[in-house]
């Protein structure tokens, strides 16, 4: 909205500055004609035309953006402000931060700050610093509130009261309170209100004692004077209190006293325990030796009763004890018999199953011997068979198992040798006589 209001004043004035500008220039034109017409003496063409009427509607054309410009208010953040009418003084209502709308030369926008303000008394530091390069802060001194308390003595109060003002009641403040609010408002109240609380209390007492009763006393009393004002009060300190003098100087050597008496008040009461510490400990001693007595002689008590409750017990324990090793000891005996009954038939089942055994191994090796012999008749069969067809064969197999032994051997050439002629006989015997006696 500031660069709309900026843009319509520039419009406005450059068509006024246009106005001017053609008014001007036609004025410079007719004199300098009528000055070389004077010379010459002789006409030389048209006078030269004012432009009255365009320079007129270029001036009425530029008081509509003007007017407009100035019928824009725009209150900065932190701000607020209200109405006042030429015709008819402060118009309710507030103007909180933004643009807004004002009939211009006729109302115009006061402006208040709405943010927090500090009033304060007696010194504070502000933040200034000594010189462009310094970096040590200055404190910035006021005069503190001269109270005088209940005594009649002088006290001397560094206040400080943050507030704002209310800014629905802006309208409010500008027609019945007067200009500037900090400085012609707030400092009387505050400071009237201070000298009426303090008065009825002692020095002692707005000092240490009550303290922050009067401090809330104080501010419930301005936050409820200036609130009717518009004025929203947020905190009342009181940093620090000034003291008379002589009132310090005595209030100083009394806390002294007063600690001193603390101290002698503190050792006594360390001495007198110092005393009855060994009271104490004999006390203790005595009482716990008869709590000791009175253990051990109920730990004895507790000690019979158990024997007896024992000895109730132990008969039937013991005789249920003697019945158990009874029936162990006929379990036992049970148990061996049938041990022993068992081990017999185990033993009769194992020489049934040994002999059920060696039937069985002599049956297996009869049938080996059998069928071993059977296999072997088979081969000497066989091999006499093979022998009757090839007599010669007797010599070559004689050969060979003399050839470790001789190194020649002749044997008749029709096969007619004594030794061959008695195995093939001697064979071929031996085979009928297995064939006989084989099944």
């Amino acid at each position: 909205m500031l660069t709309l209001k900026y843009l319509l004043i520039s419009c406005g004035i450059s068509m006024i500055s246009a106005a001017i500008g053609l008014l001007a220039y036609d004025a410079y034109l007719s004199v300098s004609r009528r000055l070389h017409d004077g010379s010459t003496g002789t006409p030389e063409g048209e006078p030269i035309v004012v432009r009255w009427r365009t320079s007129l509607a270029l001036g009425l054309f530029s008081l509509a953006p003007l007017l407009l410009a100035f019928s824009i208010v725009v209150v900065p953040s932190g701000m607020a402000g209200v109405r006042v009418s030429q015709l008819s003084g402060t118009l309710p209502g507030t103007l909180y931060a933004g643009a807004h709308m004002v009939v211009p030369f006729v109302d115009d926008v006061v402006l208040f700050d709405t943010k927090d303000q500090i009033f304060t008394t007696g010194t504070v530091e502000d933040g200034k610093t000594l010189g462009k390069n310094s970096a040590k802060a200055e404190p910035s001194r006021t005069e503190p509130l001269n109270v005088q308390a209940k005594e009649g003595l002088t006290l001397g109060l560094s206040i400080t009261v943050r507030y704002r003002l209310d800014a629905n009641k802006l309208d409010y403040i500008q027609s019945n309170l007067p200009r500037p609010i900090e400085t012609e408002i707030v400092p009387p109240t505050v400071a009237s209100v201070w000298r009426e609380i303090v008065p009825n209390y002692t020095v002692r007492d707005v000092f240490s004692g009550k303290r922050e009763e009067v401090r809330e006393k104080a501010a419930a009393m301005i936050t409820r004077k200036l609130s009717v004002d518009g004025i929203m009060v947020k905190e009342v300190m009181l940093r620090d209190i000034q003291l008379p003098q002589e009132y310090a100087e005595g209030l100083e050597s009394l806390l002294l006293k007063e600690q001193e008496n603390d101290r002698m008040g503190i050792e006594t009461e360390l001495k007198g325990k110092e005393v009855r510490i060994p009271e104490l400990e004999a006390e203790a001693e005595k009482a716990r030796q008869v709590k000791q007595a009175e253990g051990a002689a109920r730990v004895r008590v507790l000690q019979a009763k158990a024997e007896s409750d024992a000895m109730q017990y132990t008969l039937p324990l013991k005789q249920k004890q003697i019945e158990e090793t009874k029936l162990e000891a006929q379990a036992r005996k049970e148990a061996t018999i049938q041990n022993a009954e068992a081990d017999a038939q185990a033993k009769v089942i194992d020489g049934k199953a040994e002999g059920e055994r060696q039937k069985v191994l002599a049956e297996a090796e009869a049938d080996r011997i059998r069928v071993t012999v059977a296999a072997d008749a088979e081969r000497l069969q066989s091999e006499a068979a093979i022998l009757k067809g090839n007599p010669l064969l007797i010599n070559k197999i004689i050969a060979e198992r003399l050839s470790d032994k001789l190194q020649i051997m002749m044997v008749p050439a029709d096969g007619k040798f004594f030794f061959a002629n008695d195995v093939l006989h001697g064979l071929t015997f031996a085979g009928q006589s297995e064939g006989k006696s084989s099944p």
